[in-house]
């Protein structure tokens, strides 16, 4: 990409492999909150990112939340009467220690794709063309089909859906050959993974 260095905080070894197997650093933040220009928090727990974080933190950080609620970020301890809060523009306050460092905060803590950007068009148009094929097959299906309980989409209905939107793009498929799709006990036209895989 552009040169970051991306440090990756795990409670889970599994998803802490993952991210080590995807090339990045897995650390606390505790150990390079110092150092670090951005933090995001995106865990769905609460005071991820304490006082004591944000008292190491350098002049300039830029603090922001991804996850569950405006609780990961401990919040209630930055209204105190040593800290001033500096509304620059909508959704971007300074946090100003006495001594005269700032952190950037956005959003105040909530979620930042939620507040201070809409969803990509792209991601609409997948969800809303997803949801009217599914309210079609329930349409369409005989009688006892299906009962009141959840479901998943059929693979091959999820991939027609990814299909319709890769000419945005201008992606184009490889298609297999009939020995290809023989040699994986596949269709040549998909589904090209079992139901219950998940990307």
């Amino acid at each position: 990409g552009l040169g970051a260095v991306v440090y990756i905080t795990e409670v889970d070894p599994i998803c802490a492999l993952q991210a080590c197997m995807d090339g990045l650093r897995v650390t606390t933040l505790s150990k390079v909150v110092r150092q670090v220009d951005i933090i995001i928090s995106c865990t769905g727990n609460k005071n991820v990112i304490t006082r004591e974080h944000f008292n190491r933190m350098k002049n300039g950080c830029i603090v922001c939340n991804m996850g569950h609620s405006n609780t990961e970020i401990d919040l209630s301890s930055l209204r105190t009467a040593e800290l001033k809060w500096q509304r620059v523009r909508p959704h971007v306050d300074h946090v100003i220690w006495p001594e005269g460092k700032r952190v950037v905060l956005l959003a105040e803590g909530r979620l930042l794709n939620l507040c201070c950007s809409t969803v990509p068009s792209v991601v609409l148009s997948v969800s809303a063309t997803t949801q009217a094929l599914a309210l079609i097959e329930l349409y369409n299906a005989p009688q006892g089909r299906y009962q009141k309980d959840i479901y998943l989409l059929p693979k091959k209905m999820d991939e027609y859906v990814a299909s319709l939107h890769l000419p945005m793009f201008e992606a184009h498929l490889t298609e297999l050959t009939d020995d290809q799709a023989s040699y994986l006990g596949i269709s040549k036209h998909g589904p090209f993974k079992p139901n219950y895989y998940r990307y």
